[in-house]
């Protein structure tokens, strides 16, 4: 019983969260690189008239000292091998671990990273039933939109869609605190993608072969919507990894306009992703659409710049001194950066960072003014509720070289 009572269970806790993430990371890195893959093998296909008939093209590969000749049939062949691998388990896998963390991080406790009433005063159960009916709602509305007519045209489908998704990225903004609307709008994101395979790609295959397996030949449409979805899930790759990241950078959505820059983002990685696809033709890509990507690339860099930023400092006031800032941080920012945080949920510091000594807090005073005083970012989405006239003592003691006596 003494060693039951010994064990620290939030860091148990820690570990349980940091093996889910690490296992949707590894199982998201596979389900990427058969997107990249198969994308590029399909652009790849050559006609050549050798091939059998059924075959629309092949291409020649060589990888680790080995040569491979891949083929594509139209529909599909007339019989099935007794071995065919299947590619689905890296996309289910990716969205369970993910929307384990998701839960673990985000629902279990949405006061500390999803909710921030300066936002939107919304209640714990209403942001996550909002959160998870969002994600089912979404999917809806996309299929909804891939399936009407509307949708049958590429551009005004993929404009459509860029809508929908940044529709939704305004909507969490102005529900959630600035890291949950990013990571809602990231699962939003991988549930339309894990749908495609699930609802449209998978079944479709699996129709397909059980027209073989009966000796009729399959719909050529299934392949087509299936061809059509994979190919959005190819696009939807790089800021779907953006937002996986983003919540190290706390600069990128601590700021009124995360909305607008998850815009340019997305259209940044459309852009990047088109240029590799087309480079996989054969065909020559346009260098233009490089500068074309970091146009909207810079514009997010300095929508990020001009956030909150500083509070002025009137000209000719006194600094403040360390013993007006010394309480302020022990109110407002000690009780997770310490070596024992209070704050529910931390067993350690957030990134190692502890304000227990006046040298540990001078020393990270640059970290106090970016965070708390230029973006806002801390305290988390304000939860010890921090006020404006604080902050400008922290700024007024920063810019005076932060002494301590």
């Amino acid at each position: 019983m003494d060693m039951l009572r010994s064990i620290d269970w939030t860091t148990l806790y820690d570990w349980i969260g940091l093996l889910v993430r690490w296992t949707h990371v590894i199982a998201g890195i596979a389900w990427i690189g058969s997107s990249f893959y198969f994308i590029a093998l399909d652009a790849s296909l050559r006609p050549n008239p050798r091939l059998p008939a059924g075959v629309s093209g092949d291409t020649w590969q060589v990888h680790g000292g080995g040569f491979y000749q891949m083929q594509k049939y139209t529909v599909a062949p007339e019989f099935l091998p007794a071995h065919l691998t299947w590619f689905k388990w890296e996309a289910y896998s990716t969205w369970i671990f993910g929307f384990v963390l998701l839960v673990l991080v985000y629902y279990i406790n949405p006061s500390l990273y999803l909710i921030d009433t300066s936002i939107a005063n919304i209640g714990e159960w209403d942001a996550v039933a909002v959160g998870i009916g969002s994600l089912v709602l979404g999917w809806f509305a996309y299929d909804l939109l891939c399936r009407s007519w509307f949708g049958r045209e590429t551009g005004r489908l993929a404009i459509s869609g860029f809508i929908l998704l940044i529709g939704m990225a305004y909507l969490y903004a102005h529900l959630f605190s600035g890291r949950g609307a990013f990571i809602q709008v990231g699962a939003l994101v991988g549930s339309i993608m894990v749908g495609n395979v699930a609802i449209i790609i998978m079944p479709n295959q699996r129709k397909t072969v059980a027209k073989l397996l009966a000796g009729e030949t399959p719909e050529a449409i299934w392949g087509k919507e299936a061809k059509q979805r994979s190919v959005h899930n190819n696009y939807l790759t790089l800021p779907v990894v953006f937002l996986m990241l983003s919540n190290h950078y706390a600069f990128t959505y601590q700021t009124p306009w995360n909305w607008l820059i998850l815009a340019l983002i997305f259209i940044a990685g459309f852009l990047i992703r088109h240029w590799f696809n087309i480079k996989h033709t054969g065909a020559t890509p346009d260098w233009r659409l490089w500068p074309a990507a970091g146009v909207p690339v810079l514009a997010a860099a300095i929508l990020t710049m001009i956030g909150h930023g500083a509070p002025p400092i009137a000209a000719g006031a006194t600094p403040a001194t360390f013993a007006e800032v010394r309480p302020i941080i022990d109110q407002r920012c000690h009780v997770c950066h310490a070596a024992r945080p209070q704050f529910p949920g931390f067993s350690e510091p957030p990134k190692g960072i502890k304000f227990d000594s006046p040298q540990q807090i001078r020393t990270l005073s640059s970290q106090i003014y970016a965070q708390a005083v230029k973006t806002h970012t801390m305290p988390l989405n304000n939860v010890t509720e921090i006020t404006d006239e604080e902050r400008q003592k922290l700024a007024s003691w920063i810019a005076a070289g932060a002494r301590l006596n």
